[in-house]
């Protein structure tokens, strides 16, 4: 059902008809929205090739903090049934809605994506994602519905009650952090399970952090199974957005759903196919909160070469990284400024820190280092330890992920040249 060839295989002259068609459509529906409305005001009403796109302009992830909560909002808020939601550096998130044909949309598109890595109906898909505002979750979780497999809402964690099961049920599918990936693989042998030859598991979809190729391979190595590349952004819907065919040679991106643009992060200019940029995505079915020229931030290229599958939707390269500074924590997206903002509302803390993010058991661990008043350390312990307990809460609640809080004496910490450097990344 989901190896849709009409569509996969759409000629590109047919596939670009359609995503002139899609995007006057966007066009209208963003148009409703009170950001858009101004926005759009002076610019043409609809496009007749594809290279009227560049005309109009950027939306950036500020853009959607500065419109919270319903500036992008194109439908009657009646007409919503779902809300994701990611972090901010300024405490205010990013929303996004999706109506129920946006939600068919998604997992229809999900389900495009396990098909293509080799899942089927009768495959056992074990989702060890987080499920609630992060899209990860959820989203595999009706993709993989939506495919007709039997799926287990595991969430992550919890290893030694993952592996039972895996062996229980027959586990065939997952979807994991690749370093979780690593982490599980370390509790089988305590637990009696060899994962190749006790299991069925034969594919897993990686993603929400970065990895490298080095990575992906020692994980098919380790399972013997293969491991295909993810890439979503909740600002499109999650995951869905693109994925590798079996080729294993860049990710397909749905180009009937997203028109996909590369261009040189600090100019704006459209790059050619095959040039390194920052991708920049338009949303050409969502009609929710529709979306026009979205600067990702992530660093990737256009594959020009026609891909062996046979499919039509051009491939990107593994993302190398992002433009800005956003750190990606076992699949958690936190920044800098976050932790900044919240450990700074303490009397007693100086303005000196740092934060060291290391790779601890396979996990990312996030240390901040933060120097507080020397009067502190003439006190009792258990002030110290008060304090540490505080900011330690108040980190988590901030950035969904649990850090280790070092309180050290002023003056202790090290400085650099000119420009603060705040981030350490060890791993």
């Amino acid at each position: 059902m989901f190896w849709d060839k009409q569509a996969e295989t759409l000629k590109r002259g047919k596939l670009e008809a359609l995503q002139i068609k899609q995007f006057n459509k966007t066009l209208d529906w963003a148009k409703q929205s009170l950001y858009y409305k101004e926005k759009l005001k002076d610019s043409i009403p609809s496009i007749s090739k594809l290279e009227d796109i560049k005309r109009f302009p950027f939306t950036a992830k500020q853009d959607l903090r500065d419109n919270f909560p319903y500036g992008f909002l194109a439908v009657s808020l009646d007409d919503s049934v779902r809300l994701h939601s990611s972090s901010g550096t300024t405490g205010i998130p990013t929303v996004v809605f999706h109506t129920p044909e946006d939600i068919d949309h998604w997992a229809g598109l999900v389900a495009r994506c396990l098909y293509m890595a080799g899942m089927r109906k009768d495959d056992v898909f074990q989702n060890m994602m987080g499920y609630g505002l992060f899209t990860g979750g959820l989203g595999l979780h009706y993709g993989s519905e939506k495919l007709g497999a039997l799926t287990i809402p595991f969430g992550p964690g919890n290893s030694k009650r993952q592996i039972w099961f895996m062996k229980t049920f027959g586990t065939t599918a997952v979807h994991i952090l690749p370093s979780y990936a690593f982490r599980l693989h370390s509790f089988f042998a305590g637990e009696g399970v060899d994962p190749v030859k006790d299991l069925k598991l034969r594919v897993a979809i990686i993603g929400a952090e970065p990895h490298t190729e080095g990575m992906r391979k020692q994980i098919e190595k380790l399972y013997q199974i293969k491991a295909y590349n993810s890439y979503g952004l909740s600002e499109m819907c999650g995951p869905g957005v693109a994925l590798e065919c079996e080729q294993q040679q860049g990710m397909h991106l749905w180009e009937d759903h997203y028109y996909m643009e590369i261009i040189d992060p600090a100019t704006g200019e459209v790059l050619p196919d095959g040039q390194e940029g920052e991708l920049v995505l338009t949303t050409l079915q969502r009609r929710a909160m529709p979306l026009i020229r979205y600067r990702t931030r992530d660093l990737t290229r256009i594959i020009p070469a026609e891909c062996a599958c046979g499919r039509t939707h051009r491939r990107i390269e593994r993302i190398k990284g992002r433009d800005d500074d956003m750190l990606i924590i076992n699949g958690v997206n936190i920044f800098p400024m976050q932790i900044e903002q919240t450990i700074m509302k303490y009397d007693e803390v100086q303005s000196h820190y740092l934060i060291e993010i290391t790779k601890e058991d396979f996990l990312d661990k996030v240390h901040v280092k933060v120097e507080v008043h020397e009067g502190l350390f003439t006190e009792s312990f258990s002030a110290l330890e008060k304090l540490q307990k505080h900011i330690t809460a108040d980190l988590k609640s901030e950035l969904g992920v649990n850090p280790k809080v070092h309180l050290v004496e002023p003056g202790s910490l090290p400085v650099t040249e000119g420009k603060a450097k705040r981030v350490y990344d060890l791993r």
